[in-house]
């Protein structure tokens, strides 16, 4: 589990409570059922409305990454395709046909299954990027959905806003219905911030910094299986994928 994933899902709202109780305020005073109905339901129906449910499906299954997110064992996967290498070097390509159904990943079993085939170089990498393409496109989908909800909920905040509002006016001859609808109309607009700036944006944000290094590993697999076809030596090979690894490294001390 990423501890950091889960502190910061805490952390913001832990400090939003903690300021209102420094205020003389109470936890009680932000719970508003109406407020959250017209909020969070109201968002939620404009998602639904928005993307398809295979899209939706895709996305829940995404948030689970979000605290338990995938491992790219980069060496790992540098021994792997070195020790593909190997014994393609010395039994031949055809080697791999049996190997590919061992391989730690679907795009490896991929690629090694259509080098061993003698499929033409171009069409291999054309068949591996079109499923890294594919993956990359589902993890963008994803993402859009907790942004989409990010920027639909403070519209919806406003509605809920506008609504109490209404009820004020309407009720400004009987002043004990007062309160009740002013706390809908603030407490809305907070629910609408609140959903969008503390948890879905965030979310969405995440899942994508998540993804950077499972393409990066994809990208490896790729230009792994490419040199064995190409015939390359298996040391030249896990040189080039550690090239992959100290790049990331360089560009993350610079930036």
């Amino acid at each position: 589990m990423d501890i950091f994933a889960v502190i910061g899902t805490f952390l913001g709202i832990g400090f939003i409570l903690t300021g209102q109780a420094m205020e003389g305020g109470n936890i009680g005073q932000l719970l508003q059922i109406t407020a959250a109905f017209i909020v969070l339901g109201g968002t939620t129906g404009a998602i639904i409305l928005s993307f398809p449910s295979k899209t939706l499906a895709s996305a829940l299954k995404y948030l689970k990454d979000v605290y338990m997110p995938p491992k790219a064992d980069f060496q790992a996967l540098i021994t792997e395709i070195g020790g593909f290498a190997t014994k393609a070097r010395k039994e031949g390509i055809i080697a791999l046909e049996k190997e590919a159904n061992n391989a730690s990943d679907p795009l490896l079993t991929l690629g090694l299954g259509a080098v061993a085939d003698g499929t033409d170089p171009t069409l291999v990498r054309e068949m591996m990027e079109n499923q890294l393409n594919q993956e990359e496109q589902a993890v963008h989908n994803a993402a859009k959905v907790y942004e989409s909800f990010g920027g639909y909920s403070p519209t919806l905040g406003i509605i809920g806003a506008v609504m109490g509002l209404i009820q004020v006016m309407q009720n400004l001859s009987d002043p004990s219905k007062l309160g009740a609808g002013i706390a809908v109309a603030f407490v809305a607009t907070i629910y609408g911030l609140f959903a969008a700036n503390l948890v879905m944006i965030p979310l969405g944000t995440r899942i994508k910094f998540i993804y950077q290094d499972i393409f990066l590993y994809k990208n490896m697999i790729i230009e792994g299986v490419l040199s064995i076809q190409a015939g390359e030596s298996p040391v030249l090979i896990e040189r080039k994928l550690q090239s992959f690894i100290l790049e990331e490294k360089k560009e993350a001390a610079n930036g």
